[in-house]
């Protein structure tokens, strides 16, 4: 799991990736809506950033990992179209 950053709390980092992708599901319906005060419209945007960076960073790492074995080697994982 990534590692918060400097300066970001523990407690910032999603328990996983689908309470990640629940979290901005949320975010983006709330900003959708245009009713947020610009203050906060730009803290839940930044939100939104880092909860996009933690998705992509946990499906980049699942990527990596995930080997298919073919003919004795092990090759990395490519989607079937």
């Amino acid at each position: 799991m990534p590692k918060p950053k400097a300066g970001q709390a523990a407690a910032d980092v999603p328990p996983s990736y689908e309470a990640a992708a629940q979290e901005l599901d949320a975010l983006l319906a709330r900003l959708d809506g245009g009713q947020l005060p610009l203050d906060e419209l730009l803290t839940q945007h930044q939100r939104g950033n880092e909860l996009l960076a933690y998705c992509r960073a946990r499906l980049e790492a699942l990527e990596q990992q995930l080997t298919v074995l073919e003919n004795g080697a092990e090759r990395p994982w490519t989607p079937q179209p």
